[in-house]
């Protein structure tokens, strides 16, 4: 299970996934969509759609990809107790495109929200590192995309 707060501590979202991989900090989880999403960039995402997920207990991001198209978010480092993986959002999020462009989205949410200093710092540091995973094809930017 997947559960997903914002910063004041109001669940989000919610959803089941399989754990896929677990290598030391890193864990990757399969999940299907279990009803149809409309989504303001990504357009209809159909039920069924899969979605491979990274998320690493010690960094303040994980991603997200469906078919060719990456979809990351600025996070606290997440919690894991074996099956349930949690992680409290900081609205910022980066979308990256087939092609590799991408999108910095949500960056006035992020910034109107009073998070303190030290959040704001590492979430922005994420951000950084997150461009630059895209920009250089590091891992998981390198991996085949699913069918």
């Amino acid at each position: 299970m997947v559960r997903v707060y914002k910063y004041d501590g109001r669940e989000h979202r919610t959803w089941r996934a399989r754990l896929a991989e677990q290598v030391g900090p890193l864990i990757v989880l399969d999940a299907v969509f279990e009803e149809e999403v409309e989504h303001d960039l990504l357009g209809k995402i159909a039920l069924g759609t899969i979605s491979k997920e990274y998320y690493w207990l010690d960094r303040w991001y994980n991603v997200f990809r469906f078919g060719g198209t990456f979809y990351c978010n600025v996070t606290k480092p997440p919690r894991f107790d074996g099956t349930t993986l949690s992680y409290i959002d900081l609205d910022l999020d980066v979308l990256v495109e087939p092609d590799f462009s991408y999108r910095i989205l949500d960056l006035d949410d992020f910034e109107i929200y009073p998070y303190p200093p030290e959040v704001t710092q590492q979430a922005r540091q994420a951000l950084e590192e997150l461009i630059s995973l895209v920009e250089t094809r590091a891992f998981p930017f390198n991996e085949q995309t699913a069918a």
